[in-house]
């Protein structure tokens, strides 16, 4: 038996079953899966086959808009003194350029090519919060769109993709430009947040069984490497963004040297998540090189375990090198070493990564087809760029070639080669997976050169350029300064990359057929579970795995799965349904529902862009009633969660196949759920952890204007209510499970107590601090305190809404001991709260003393 589920292993001989199959079961796993049938259920659609298109084409939509920016710029540049663009316009596109490049594209596309991919390439019907992924996309689109439109009113940002203050600040950018940034992006990155959450629990609790981590598809341990990075560094600038903007709208001094502020403030958070945010779209992408390559070499990827580590060692050392773009701003020296130190140490794992894609390719059989000649051309340019790398990360040099065009060539020879030909391959490749024709391989070829000669002429001068002295941000340039001609030649190959990319687009429209029946199927041979015969229930039984290329090395699997003799090969009880499995070992653990199709979600996501656009434009009521509707969807969206199943009569079993029954609802941290909010808390502690970040740095800067704290009476009381509210979350949970006549109610109304609890608390705080005379306004010590308070209450918020919601569900009767899942998420949340405000109270009220 295994020591990890209680699950025999042994069970696993008994598949693939030979017996037939009873009559109807792939009719009814069809119906349960159907497609949809009115033009509203194309938007209300949750299964992974459609939002996952949705998704890599919205991504590809704001790929080509952020391209038609860069070649309206490339025409402003081509000649000095150019008229073509004013100053304001080109700051503007020039800002848009590259927000949405590296914020609505890159991030968004490769979290778009796991959800589209990951189901089948885990071998699960669908990941384990279809809605959560829809509502992430609908959000990013809806948002993105309304965020690139402001360009066409004039009220786009103009700071840069960076917005570095005081240049954003109100003083100098007075208008609502720099508001549609702060809080377009923040609300963008939350939804990028929702992925990184889905991918984390489906790639750790979806995978078929047998799949262990050792037989994990590389693709998918990029995917969950990258994921953990977004939770980790997405925070930080969820944070910044948010600071600014209260800077700008109230007046908090964050950023305002004068008021005990600092700039560099800004630089640090940013910094924290924008270097990272380079590895995050890389190893997605090195993911998908690691899996293109063996199937174009039709071998196994040399290296398999070292490219693993590579991967886990970039993640880790990324987040030691965000000052590596502060070299320039006056760091000490011990700092300056260590990060230039760690600047060339995280090139070590990526080479580790080029040089077994490298020895794969030399030991197999070398292809050229359409997504070998992008995987082989990518590879060529991120090398080009990682030297370039390695060049700005030596201090002296770094100091000469600063903000000039050899920093925008080395950005993109990185970004272009690390991520935008990865991704042209995995689209050449995985298309057949989703459309019932390949693209052209002709075609294909003719835009890969076009974009591969296009790219080089466009940024291969552009480091001349930069050497020559030509600073970036510029909208134009004086004559008889030898910059005219690479300025032109970088002209001419962005008008060929452009070429290309329309080709592409050529292609797409006329063989790219997705949502049929049959798809093209497994073009270039690949060995993965995605190319096995599926519908939109993905695979139509879930394989046990036994290697790490069951395609290449499992005979007669796609023949077995297809007739259904593996687990799961029906719906059992006539729902959407996947088998959720251990982290470690792959073993079968229970079966999840999967939700059908509903509007909630969509709806959610409507009214949640509605309150940061609306807010954007300082309309505070409308702003309000658009978030009250978001939080009622957002409810609505879970009011069924773990409510009684009369067909079960309690906690059901039910056969998955060669006899082995599993059950059909479990609580506590074996459950889906139970990770999702582990998580997510993770995340609320990244920002809080930041935020108390942000107060120690700005009591580095200017002690002289701390003040002392509160008496140490209002510490203790919000400490003491903070622990009461912790207990008596634990004590409600308590209550619940006695299963007794009434302990739905006192379960209910203690977790109504200490809702009430951490509110009380947060007053507590709130009001000692504004009788100790501190002021947002007056200092970066009145604005990190009331900004660590505004947090917390926030949570004060929903943990009572959270309180409330317990309370009604007990009112009508959806309250169980037997369904605790949900009820066990509120508690974990409010004691998250309760240590989270405490731990802020003990900062602010301990350092740096009285």
């Amino acid at each position: 038996m295994s020591s990890e589920t209680g699950f025999d292993p042994e069970l696993y001989k008994r598949l693939p079953t030979r017996e037939p199959r009873p009559e109807g079961e792939l009719e009814q796993l069809e119906q349960v899966w159907c497609a949809p049938r009115k033009p509203w259920e194309w938007v209300t659609a949750i299964n992974n086959n459609y939002i996952g298109v949705y998704y890599v084409g919205a991504a590809m939509l704001f790929f080509v808009l952020a391209g038609v920016l860069a070649l309206l710029m490339r025409t402003q540049l081509a000649l000095p003194m150019t008229g073509f663009l004013a100053q304001e316009t080109y700051n503007q596109i020039f800002t848009m350029h590259g927000t949405v490049m590296m914020f609505l594209f890159a991030v968004p596309a490769v979290e778009a090519l796991g959800v589209l991919l990951l189901p089948q390439m885990l071998g699960a019907r669908d990941l384990p919060f279809p809605r959560l992924s829809a509502y992430a996309f609908w959000a990013y689109l809806i948002g993105g769109l309304c965020f690139f439109c402001s360009l066409f009113f004039g009220l786009a940002p103009n700071g840069g993709w960076f917005m570095y203050p005081p240049l954003t600040s109100v003083a100098y950018s007075p208008g609502i430009n720099a508001d549609f940034w702060l809080l377009g992006i923040g609300f963008i990155e939350i939804s990028a947040i929702a992925g990184a959450i889905e991918i984390i629990v489906g790639v750790l609790k979806t995978r078929a069984p047998g799949m262990t981590l050792d037989k994990l598809p590389i693709f998918a341990w990029a995917m969950l490497i990258f994921a953990c990075m977004i939770i980790i560094a997405f925070p930080s600038i969820i944070l910044s963004t948010l600071l600014l903007e209260l800077e700008r709208a109230l007046g908090w001094p964050f950023f305002d040297a004068a008021r005990g502020g600092d700039p560099m403030l800004w630089q640090h958070l940013f910094w924290f998540f924008g270097h990272p945010e380079v590895y995050i779209i890389f190893l997605p992408a090195a993911g998908a090189m690691s899996t293109i390559i063996p199937a174009v070499a039709q071998t196994r990827l040399v290296g398999h375990r070292l490219v693993v580590l590579a991967m886990l060692a970039t993640g880790f050392i990324s987040f030691g090198v965000w000052a590596h773009h502060m070299f320039a701003t006056g760091m000490p020296q011990i700092s300056i070493n260590y990060f230039s130190a760690a600047s060339m140490a995280v090139s070590v794992p990526a080479g580790v990564q080029v040089f077994a894609w490298i020895a794969t390719l030399a030991a197999g059989k070398m292809r050229f087809n359409t997504p070998g000649l992008f995987a082989v051309g990518g590879l060529v340019i991120f090398v080009m760029g990682g030297l370039t790398g390695v060049m700005v990360a030596m201090v002296p040099f770094d100091w000469q070639a600063h903000d000039s065009y050899f920093i925008v060539a080395h950005l993109h020879y990185v970004l272009i080669g690390g991520m935008v030909f990865p991704l042209f391959a995995a689209i050449y490749y995985w298309t057949p997976m989703s459309s019932a024709r390949p693209l052209s391989e002709r075609w294909g070829k003719w835009v890969f050169w076009l974009m591969f000669v296009g790219h080089n002429v466009t940024f291969l001068p552009m480091h001349l350029t930069g050497l020559m002295g030509m600073p970036r941000r510029v909208y134009t340039y004086l004559p008889d300064r030898g910059w005219d001609l690479p300025n032109m030649i970088s002209t001419v190959g962005a008008f060929l990359f452009g070429l290309a990319v329309l080709i592409w687009l050529v292609d797409m429209i006329r063989n790219f057929r997705p949502f049929g029946r049959r798809e093209a199927g497994n073009v270039f041979n690949g060995p993965g579970l995605e190319w096995l015969p599926a519908g939109l229930y993905s695979l139509r039984s879930i394989p046990v795995i036994k290697s790490l290329y069951p395609g290449w090395e499992q005979k007669g699997l796609a023949e077995d799965v297809e007739a259904g003799r593996y687990f799961l090969p029906g719906a059992p009880r006539g729902e959407r349904e996947t088998i959720v499995t251990s982290p470690l070992n792959a073993e079968p653990q229970y079966l999840l529902q999967i939700p059908r199709p509903s509007s909630w979600h969509v709806w959610g996501a409507v009214f949640t862009a509605g309150f940061f656009l609306i807010l954007t434009i300082q309309a505070y009521l409308a702003s309000v009633i658009s978030g009250i509707l978001a939080v009622y969807c957002i409810l609505k969206w879970c009011w069924k969660l773990d409510r009684p199943d009369r067909r079960e009569g309690g906690a059901a079993v039910v056969d998955v196949g060669a006899g082995v029954r599993l059950p059909t609802y479990v609580s506590g941290p074996t459950s889906h759920g139970w990770w999702a909010m582990v998580i997510t808390l993770i995340v609320a502690g990244m920002v809080a952890v930041m935020a108390g970040f942000s107060y120690v740095f700005l009591w580095s800067r200017r002690p002289d204007l701390w003040q002392a704290p509160p008496e140490t009476g209002s510490l203790i009381q919000v400490v003491g209510l903070c622990a009461a509210a912790a207990l008596l979350a634990w004590v409600s949970l308590r209550a619940l499970a006695l299963d007794r006549p009434r302990s739905g109610v006192i379960a209910a109304v203690l977790m109504l107590l200490a809702g009430l609890a951490i509110g009380a608390g947060w007053a507590v705080e709130a009001s000692a601090w504004w009788g100790a005379g501190l002021r947002p306004q007056a200092s970066g010590q009145g604005a990190t305190v009331f900004a660590l308070i505004a947090w917390q209450g926030l949570f004060a918020a929903i943990c009572a809404i959270m309180a409330v919601f317990a309370l009604m569900r007990w009112v009508f009767g959806l309250l169980s001991a037997r369904r605790p899942a949900t009820y066990q998420l509120i508690a974990l949340f409010i004691g998250f709260s309760a240590a989270q405000g405490a731990a802020a109270a003990l900062l602010t009220h301990l350092f740096p003393g009285g």
